[in-house]
């Protein structure tokens, strides 16, 4: 159960007080607190967990400074969309809004190989009107001979190159909790010209205790990628570790499953999971063509497969792209084949838009429909 509070409560408050002295001595039941700042109001949520069915909502809407109560069930407790559920599915990160209504583009380097490729890529993102990008710098490898990216020794140029071409947001890759503080201090070291979202690989979908330790920080937001060789509610899960630590802001990311039924894709393309995330949770769903794909393979009607990819999952309702280009990929330490072309990138960008406005007349049109 959820009691979501009435916006501006105060935690010193007589009336809070009254309020958790009545939930403490609720048996079998433990109070998470959750607080979100926003730029005018603070939010506070009370979960409630353990034992809940023996409350009834009446009653707990009638408790001091509740506004609203939320019956949970037991699946995505906190991230599921759970009936007469109108929370927001969104939230606002270093100015860019990240919801389920939103469409973002995270064009970039899968792994960082030198500041003149960084530049180069950023200052393309800039005048094509982007401030997201992706930047790869801890790059987990099948093996251990492969390039493992420049990990902290890069951060302090991606970031300050960044800042100078107006990127909001890097999103970025840990492996390791020492990940977190590393990238906290290139950022103070450099002003924080920008922000990072972490990035939680197919790899560490179920690194459980990684989850927990990122789920405990708030400052960044999380992208998840769905582990490749796990079943979509066990990703699902994976994501409410994070939510359940405290950090709520977490984007769920499609890349694809490790299957020789997409053959000759690198990956099985599961865009078709889009529409069903965002109905089972309040995340914004990422898509992932790159990895999917895996090639710079093209239809006879001269469309790149992973052009096609991209326009699957935005026509099913994508709000996040994280694509990989390169100013030039046979240089590229990982993944050049399926980079794409800084010269290709507004071909990408309007090809994308030309999506988007498809899914929004269908979503014109269901609402028509519903009407009638």
């Amino acid at each position: 159960m959820i009691l979501i509070l009435n916006p501006n409560t105060r935690l010193h408050s007589q009336e809070y007080q009254q309020l958790m002295d009545h939930l403490a001595a609720l048996q079998g039941v433990q109070v998470r607190v959750h607080k979100e700042q926003g730029v005018e109001q603070t939010l506070i949520e009370l979960y409630l967990i353990g034992d809940t069915k023996q409350l009834e909502i009446a009653d707990m809407q009638n408790l001091p400074c509740v506004e609203r109560v939320v019956r949970v069930s037991q699946e995505y407790r906190i991230l599921g969309r759970h009936k007469d559920d109108t929370r927001p599915a969104h939230f606002n990160y270093n100015g860019v809004r990240f919801g389920q209504d939103t469409l973002n583009i995270f064009a970039g380097l899968c792994a960082v190989d030198t500041p003149e490729h960084v530049e180069r890529m950023l200052r393309a993102l800039r005048d094509n009107g982007q401030v997201c990008t992706r930047m790869g710098a801890y790059k987990p490898r099948t093996s251990p001979y492969a390039f493992q990216g420049h990990g902290k020794n890069c951060l302090p140029y991606v970031f300050d190159l960044a800042g100078k071409y107006g990127i909001k947001v890097v999103a970025m890759e840990i492996t390791h909790e020492s990940h977190l503080d590393e990238i906290r201090e290139a950022l103070l070291m450099s002003g924080n010209p920008t922000g990072v979202m972490l990035q939680i690989g197919t790899r560490n979908t179920q690194n459980f205790e990684l989850l927990k330790i990122v789920g405990r920080q708030q400052e960044h937001p999380v992208l998840l990628k769905r582990g490749f060789g796990i079943t979509l509610d066990e990703s699902l899960n994976a994501a409410e570790y994070l939510a359940s630590e405290g950090n709520r802001n977490v984007v769920f990311g499609l890349r694809g499953m490790k299957t020789n039924m997409g053959d000759p894709h690198r990956n099985l393309v599961d865009f078709a999971h889009v529409p069903v995330v965002k109905r089972l949770t309040r995340m914004p769903v990422c898509v992932d063509p790159s990895h999917s794909v895996g090639s710079r393979a093209a239809s006879p009607d001269g469309i790149l497969d992973i052009m096609h990819a991209t326009a699957q999952g935005v026509l099913a309702g994508a709000n996040m792209v994280l694509v990989d280009f390169h100013p030039t990929p046979p240089q590229a330490l990982v993944d050049g084949p399926q980079a794409l072309l800084l010269k290709e990138l507004p071909y990408f960008l309007e090809d994308v838009q030309i999506a988007r406005e498809a899914y929004l007349r269908r979503c014109a049109l269901a609402e028509k429909f519903k009407e009638k």
